[in-house]
C-alpha cells in the first residue's frame, strides 16, 4: 500500500493523465475515428445499429448500463453497445481520448482533474448519487468495533485507507472531518485497494478506511461499524460518476452522442424504478455473495446533468489543493 502526507498534492501526477495526455496527438491527428453517420441520427448509414464500445468498471455504479443494455434500450435508439470491463479509469480515460472507446466511466473528481488538465472530454449523463442519508449509504468510513474513533472529528491524526490518493475519497472525508470539528489536515490517507480494506480494519493496519459496497456491507458483516457517510454528509444529491465521450467523438457524430445519452438516461430511470431488476443484473459482470448482495446499498440513479453536479466536487477540490485554478465545470458539459 502507498502512503501520503495528510495535505493534498497540488499538481496531480497520475496514471491516467499521463496516458491520457500521451494519446492526445494522437487524437487531434485524426486518431480511431467513431462509429456512425455522423448525421445526427444513432443508426449506421446502412439503417442498422451503430456499434459503440463503452468502458466501465466492475462495480455496482455501472448496473444501469447493463441493464439498459440488457432490456433494449440502447437498440431502441439505434446503438450496439459493446460493454469493455477496464480495472479502473486510468485505464478508461485514455482509451476514450484516443477512440478507442466512445465513451467511458469515472468519478466526477477523476473527470475535473481530467478537465483542468485540458483533456478534450465531455460528461453525457449520470452514473450514480449518493442515497443522501447518512447511515444508509453505499459509501462509508468503518472503523473496528473496538476503536475509540466515535465520529469524523477522531479520524484527526489517524490513518485512513483510500482506494486512490487526492480524489473523491480523500477529499470528502476532508470536508466531513473539517465540518464535524475535526483537523482534515492531520487525516493520513493510505492507498489500498477496495477488496482489501475490511481485512486491514479488522486486523488493524489502519485505524478506518472508506469503503463502498459491496465491500462496505462485508465490512460491517466482519464487525465494523461505520463512523462517517462521507458522500452523504458532503451533500445529499453528490453526483459521485458518469458518463463521458471525447471532444473528438462529439464534433464526428453527435447523433450516436445523443442516442447514447437517451439510452443512458431511460436506463437510470428503470433501474432505479426496478431495484430487485438492478441487482440481479450484477451477476452477469460481477462476482457478490448472495447475502452481500441482497444486504448492500445500492447507490442512487437519476437522470440528468447539471453544472451544480460537479460544483461540490470542483469547489472541493480547488479549496484542498488538487487544482491550481478553479475548474469551469461548464466545460465538461456538452
Amino acid at each position: 500500500m502507498r502512503r501520503t502526507s495528510s495535505a493534498a498534492t497540488p499538481a496531480l501526477a497520475t496514471p491516467v493523465l499521463a496516458a491520457a495526455t500521451a494519446v492526445l496527438l494522437l487524437a487531434a491527428c485524426g486518431g480511431p475515428s467513431a462509429p456512425g453517420s455522423g448525421s445526427g441520427s444513432g443508426g449506421g448509414d446502412d439503417g442498422g445499429l451503430t456499434p459503440v464500445t463503452v468502458g466501465v468498471i466492475p462495480i455496482v455504479d455501472v448496473a444501469p448500463i447493463y441493464l439498459g443494455v440488457q432490456e433494449g434500450f440502447f437498440e431502441d435508439q439505434g446503438l450496439d453497445v459493446t460493454l469493455e470491463l477496464a480495472q479502473g479509469g486510468a485505464a478508461v480515460v485514455p482509451a476514450v481520448v484516443a477512440g478507442e472507446y466512445q465513451f467511458g466511466f469515472s468519478n466526477v473528481t477523476s473527470l475535473l482533474v481530467a478537465s483542468s488538465q485540458g483533456l478534450p472530454l465531455k460528461a453525457v449523463a449520470p452514473g450514480n448519487s449518493t442515497t443522501g442519508v447518512p447511515g444508509e449509504d453505499f459509501s462509508a468510513v468503518v472503523v473496528p468495533e473496538s476503536s475509540d474513533v466515535q465520529d469524523a472529528a477522531d479520524l484527526s491524526g489517524r490513518t485512513v485507507a483510500v482506494n486512490t490518493l487526492n480524489n473523491i475519497g480523500d477529499t470528502t472525508i476532508r470536508k466531513v472531518v473539517g465540518d464535524a470539528g475535526g483537523d482534515p489536515a492531520a487525516v493520513e490517507f493510505v492507498e489500498m485497494g477496495f477488496p482489501d480494506m475490511p481485512a486491514a480494519v479488522a486486523g488493524g493496519q489502519v485505524d478506518a478506511a472508506w469503503i463502498v459496497e459491496p465491500h462496505l456491507t462485508r465490512a460491517l458483516q466482519d464487525g465494523a461499524r461505520v463512523v462517517a457517510s462521507n458522500f452523504a454528509e458532503t451533500d445529499p444529491d453528490l453526483l459521485i460518476a458518469a458518463y463521458f465521450t471525447s471532444d473528438q467523438q462529439i464534433a464526428a457524430d453527435p447523433g450516436t452522442v445523443e442516442a447514447f445519452t437517451a439510452a443512458m438516461e431511460e436506463s437510470l430511470t428503470y433501474a432505479e424504478a426496478h431495484p430487485d431488476e438492478t441487482r440481479a443484473v450484477l451477476d452477469t459482470y460481477t462476482e457478490i455473495d448472495p447475502a452481500v448482495k441482497e444486504a448492500m446499498v445500492m447507490p442512487r440513479f437519476a437522470p440528468g446533468l447539471e453544472a451544480s453536479s460537479f460544483q461540490v466536487l470542483a469547489d472541493l477540490g480547488l479549496e484542498q489543493g488538487l487544482f491550481d485554478e478553479a475548474v469551469d465545470v461548464n466545460q465538461l458539459l456538452p
